[in-house]
C-alpha cells in the first residue's frame, strides 16, 4: 500500500472509531481531509476493517470490549422485541469492532414491509423512515430510532432495515474472509459466550 493510501485508511480507521462513521464515509471524510486527488486510491473495505482492529488494539483496549458488550445486549434487547420479524445484527456490532459512538444495525425479513413500522407505532416507538441501499444494492426501508443505554449512558442510533421475507438466502452468504456478514439472536448469543470482556 502506498504512503498516502496508508494516511487514508489509517485516518479513516480513527473516524471509524471516535466518530462512528460507516466505512464509506469514513474514506471519503478522510480523503478530503488529506487533500484528495490523482495521488492514490482509497482503501478497500477489507484493509480498512484491518486497520479499525489495528486502532482499537493500540488505542482502545481498555475500554472497547465493554462497549462492544453494552451494544451487543442493547441489540439483543431489540433482536427479542422483534423476534417475528427474524431480525439479523450486522455491521460493527456484529463484527466486533464497535465502540460507543457505533450505531447498531438490524436487519428485518418480513412478509409486509408495513409491518414493522406498524409493530414500532404499537410499541410507541418514534421513528424516522428512509430508503437507503441495502446489502444487494437495491433500496430498502430503514426505521431509525434512538435507544437508551444504560450501560454506556447514552442515546445510541438503532437502524432497521427491512427486506422482503425470501432475501434471508442472499443474507447469510460468507464475506471474502469466508465470515457470515450477519447472525439472527442465537448466533449473536454464541459470539456472547465466546467472546471475553
Amino acid at each position: 500500500m502506498d504512503s498516502y493510501k496508508e494516511e487514508i485508511t489509517a485516518t479513516a480507521a480513527r473516524l471509524v472509531v471516535e466518530e462512528g462513521l460507516d466505512y464509506g464515509a469514513a474514506k471519503r471524510r478522510a480523503a478530503k481531509q488529506l487533500g484528495s486527488g490523482a495521488r492514490g486510491g482509497l482503501p478497500d473495505n477489507a484493509e480498512l476493517e484491518a486497520a479499525v482492529e489495528e486502532y482499537i488494539a493500540i488505542f482502545c483496549a481498555d475500554t472497547q470490549p465493554t462497549e462492544l458488550r453494552a451494544l451487543r445486549e442493547l441489540a439483543l434487547h431489540w433482536m427479542d422485541r422483534l423476534a417475528r420479524f427474524r431480525p439479523h445484527l450486522g455491521g460493527a456490532v456484529w463484527r466486533g469492532t464497535a465502540t460507543r459512538h457505533s450505531d447498531i444495525y438490524l436487519q428485518l425479513f418480513c412478509e409486509d414491509s408495513k409491518a414493522a413500522e406498524i409493530a414500532l407505532i404499537n410499541m410507541g416507538v418514534r421513528f424516522e423512515a428512509r430508503s437507503v441501499p441495502g446489502f444487494q444494492g437495491a433500496l430498502v426501508d430503514a426505521l431509525s430510532v434512538h435507544v437508551r443505554s444504560e450501560a454506556l449512558q447514552e442515546n445510541i442510533g438503532l437502524h432497521l432495515m427491512v427486506y422482503d421475507q425470501d432475501d434471508i438466502r442472499g443474507a447469510l452468504q460468507p464475506d471474502a474472509r469466508g465470515r457470515s456478514p450477519r447472525g439472527d439472536a442465537d448466533a449473536l448469543r454464541r459470539l456472547m459466550e465466546n467472546t471475553p470482556l
